[in-house]
């Protein structure tokens, strides 16, 4: 008689499964590269365009939470399964540590709700922060620290004639 299929754990279940197989101690890999695959982070203009496309949206529903989740999280088997939740929620990348959601109100609760029960679960002095923040506040950022053309980007390159 065949197995009943186990249904997939959730975020949190994994993380406390980790938590329970030692999560805070990290392994000595002196010899290990580090994953660039999760590290990766598209260019800069990509990164901004993405950005862009989320203020520019005119028809943005009314029911979407516009956040920021950044973190500061010590043990590097934590951050990469944050890193991987984060993504697969729908979050992109805007740095190593902050990422950018556009989401339904429903899914905003439910990141904030694991991401917190998962802090919870073993002894860090890790934080995370999840920020909902406006599209006004989002136009008026700026970038500090690396030459880019943001009007360039965002296509609005005003001439003014005095």
């Amino acid at each position: 008689m065949p197995r009943k299929k186990k249904p997939p754990l959730t975020f949190v279940q994994k993380m406390l499964k980790l938590y329970a197989s030692g999560l805070g101690k990290e392994p000595a890999a002196p010899n290990r590269e580090p994953d660039a695959g999760i590290d990766a982070l598209p260019s800069l203009e990509q990164r901004l365009q993405a950005i862009f496309n989320i203020t520019n949206n005119k028809k943005r529903p009314a029911s979407q939470m516009l956040f920021f989740v950044m973190y500061d999280i010590e043990s590097n088997r934590v951050r990469r399964q944050v890193v991987k939740y984060l993504e697969r929620q729908g979050c992109s990348r805007v740095q190593k540590s902050i990422f950018l959601a556009d989401l339904p109100n429903a899914k905003y609760e439910q990141i904030k709700s694991d991401l917190a029960e998962v802090q919870a679960c073993y002894e860090n002095e890790d934080s995370i922060l999840v920020v909902p923040i406006s599209t006004d506040y989002l136009k008026a950022m700026k970038v500090i620290g690396q030459t880019i053309n943001v009007d360039v980007i965002t296509k609005s390159v005003n001439t003014l004639f005095f």
